[in-house]
């Protein structure tokens, strides 16, 4: 079973909140940067059924029930204490700027750890960016994979040498503990976790609520500090633009480095500087995006789709989103034409998943 139909097939999430509703709760730290904190509410407030009835309770909770100051100059006045973390279906840690003791492996304060202590097992637990190092100082990321902000990670590798830490990636699922990686990907986590636990209907009508994309592409490698060539300097974005016009037709990598007039390994050594990653990986990606945008959008062959999205044909479009995707074209194709009649083209172009 692929990842998309999974996805809609999962156990359904437990309801500890009001009307049996899936309680989240999330973890305000002293020094809490405030969009962190509000992504969970905002996210998972704009999830509701087909009837409209909201599928998640969210309740902000410090570790001992006190008002904790933001790094922003304001003071949160909690609506619970450590209470919620106990009845809590899903625990979100979002940043905190004011434990440096963290960034070198050192305990939790003991509000906090004893706050974390009375989790239910089984519970969800959630990071968003540096809310890593919260999990990992209580040993709940001990050899397991995870995730957090790529300017933090060989920093996080000191401090916790037994995290298998991944900084290429938007977000880790590891079933029960999730991590995500700076800021925003805090919204691409919950919207995996509505995904995961309501399926691709519900989460298309939530992230248009939140006016955000349901699934982004690709990983931290984008968003990495590189050199901005110089004005003198040939870049690669004229090739990148003549590519994508010839998405359906065989393109090599030496006739992509002709076009830029380079050398073959000038060019893709500035490609994967100025991209993050090589020229294959990025040619395939595009088309990828280009065959689900037909086959979300259109009711075409899949032989047709593939043609016209460059894998020349069915198998080949098969494997690549199998490899990518975990799901068959067709699979896929039922899956969001089926979850939202109300899709427009801009916004399903903007689905893009992997």
């Amino acid at each position: 079973m692929g990842d998309f139909e999974a996805y809609t097939q999962d156990t359904a999430p437990r309801g500890s909140g009001a009307d049996g509703r899936h309680l989240v709760a999330v973890l305000a730290l002293p020094g809490f940067p405030p969009f962190e904190l509000g992504i969970p509410s905002r996210v998972f407030g704009s999830a509701v059924d087909d009837d409209g009835e909201e599928l998640y309770e969210v309740v902000v909770c410090t570790a001992d029930g006190a008002s904790v100051a933001s790094d922003s100059g304001f003071t949160l006045q909690p609506a619970a204490g450590p209470e919620a973390l106990a009845a809590a279906d899903t625990v979100i840690v979002p940043p905190t700027h004011a434990m440096p003791e963290l960034a070198g492996g050192g305990p939790l304060p003991p509000a906090v750890a004893a706050a974390i202590a009375g989790i239910r097992p089984g519970t969800r637990l959630v990071s968003i960016c540096s809310g890593s190092y919260v999990l990992a100082a209580a040993g709940l990321l001990d050899d397991r994979p995870a995730t957090t902000h790529w300017n933090l990670a060989d920093e996080f590798r000191r401090a916790y040498p037994r995290v298998r830490i991944d900084e290429d990636v938007l977000f880790v699922d590891d079933g029960d503990v999730l991590t995500s990686a700076g800021v925003s990907a805090g919204v691409d986590l919950c919207l995996h976790l509505i995904r995961r636990d309501h399926g691709v209907a519900v989460t298309n009508r939530a992230a248009r609520m939140c006016v955000v994309p349901p699934w982004r592409d690709g990983g931290q490698a984008q968003f990495i500090d590189r050199p901005v060539p110089e004005p003198t300097v040939a870049t690669t974005t004229a090739t990148r633009a003549w590519a994508l016009e010839r998405l359906a037709e065989p393109v090599s990598l030496a006739e992509l480095a002709a076009h830029a007039r380079m050398s073959l390994r000038t060019f893709t050594r500035r490609f994967r500087d100025e991209v993050g990653m090589t020229p294959v990986q990025w040619l395939t990606a595009q088309r990828l995006e280009t065959a689900r945008h037909l086959l979300e959008s259109s009711d075409l062959p899949v032989d047709l789709v593939a043609h016209r999205s460059g894998f020349g044909s069915a198998g080949s479009l098969r494997q690549h989103m199998r490899a990518s995707l975990g799901v068959s074209p067709i699979a896929y194709r039922r899956t969001f034409q089926a979850a939202d009649p109300g899709m427009t083209p801009e916004v399903i172009a903007a689905t893009a998943g992997r």
